[in-house]
């Protein structure tokens, strides 16, 4: 195994990574922020209400993209196979 494999190896790590994890984390920093608006602009601070909210709209997007982050997984793992039978 030499190093341009390594490091080729190494980015599809980090992409399929990012690929799963940017949805389900940018919606919870944008409902964040949304919340964090409207708390500075009501004077309201109460900890319950951003956390309840957090948590319903990660649930639902986990619900509605894993799909979508399984078969993103299953394809990573099939290519991760692939290419060891290539190699040996």
């Amino acid at each position: 195994m030499d190093l341009d494999y390594v490091v080729f190896l190494s980015n599809e790590t980090i992409m399929t990574a990012i690929n799963i994890c940017f949805p389900i984390l940018g919606s919870a920093m944008l409902i964040g922020l949304l919340i964090g608006i409207f708390q500075a602009t009501t004077s309201i601070q109460e900890v319950t209400l951003t956390f309840i909210p957090k948590i319903a709209v990660v649930g639902i997007v986990l619900l509605f993209m894993l799909p979508s982050i399984l078969n993103q997984l299953v394809e990573y793992t099939i290519n991760i196979f692939n290419q060891i039978q290539i190699l040996y």
